[in-house]
C-alpha cells in the first residue's frame, strides 16, 4: 500500500512537470517505453529491485538502456527516483502515470477479448454502447484474440 502511494505521488509530480512544460505526449511516450521495457526484461526488474547494486550503478544502467530514447524530463525523472532510492517503483510509477493521463484526457479503455478477430462493424457497435455508458469520454478500443474462449467475448472497461 505504501509503495502504491509513493508511486502515485511520483507519477503526479511527473504529470505536473509534463503539463507545466507542455510535453505531456512526449512524457507519456517515454513512460510507455519504460513500462514496456520493464515488462519485457526480468533482468531490468531484478536490477531495479536489487539492494546490492548501488544507486549510481542503477542510474548508469538506466541511462544506457533509455539514453537517446527518452526526453529530458524522463532522464531527470530517472535521476530523482534513483537518488531517492525508489527505482524499484518505476513500473508502478509508470502505471500510475498512465492512469492519471487517461483521467486527464477523459479516455476510457475498452478491452475486448474474443475467440476470433471482430469485424469493424462489431467493434463500432461496442464503441457505441460504451460511449452511451460513458458520455463525454473518448473510448480507446483494445482488441485481443484468445482462441480458448469458446464463443462470444469479454468486454472490460
Amino acid at each position: 500500500m505504501r509503495n502504491q502511494q509513493a508511486a502515485y505521488r511520483y507519477a503526479k509530480s511527473l504529470m505536473d512537470l509534463a503539463l507545466e512544460r507542455g510535453q505531456m505526449e512526449q512524457v507519456r511516450s517515454d513512460v510507455k517505453l519504460m513500462l514496456d521495457t520493464c515488462a519485457a526484461s526480468s533482468d531490468l526488474r531484478v536490477l531495479l529491485k536489487s539492494p546490492v547494486i548501488r544507486a549510481d550503478q542503477k542510474q548508469r544502467a538506466l541511462n544506457k538502456i533509455f539514453g537517446g530514447q527518452v526526453g529530458e524530463i524522463a532522464q531527470h525523472f530517472f535521476t530523482v527516483v534513483t537518488r531517492k532510492g525508489r527505482e524499484q517503483l518505476i513500473p508502478e510509477i509508470a502505471r500510475a502515470f498512465e492512469e492519471l493521463y487517461l483521467q486527464k484526457k477523459n479516455i476510457v479503455i475498452c478491452q475486448i477479448t474474443s475467440a476470433v478477430k471482430l469485424t469493424p462493424v462489431e467493434l463500432e457497435k461496442v464503441r457505441k454502447i460504451t460511449s452511451l455508458r460513458y458520455p463525454g469520454k473518448t473510448i480507446e478500443m483494445r482488441e485481443m484474440v484468445d482462441p480458448a474462449i469458446l464463443g462470444g467475448g469479454i468486454i472490460q472497461i
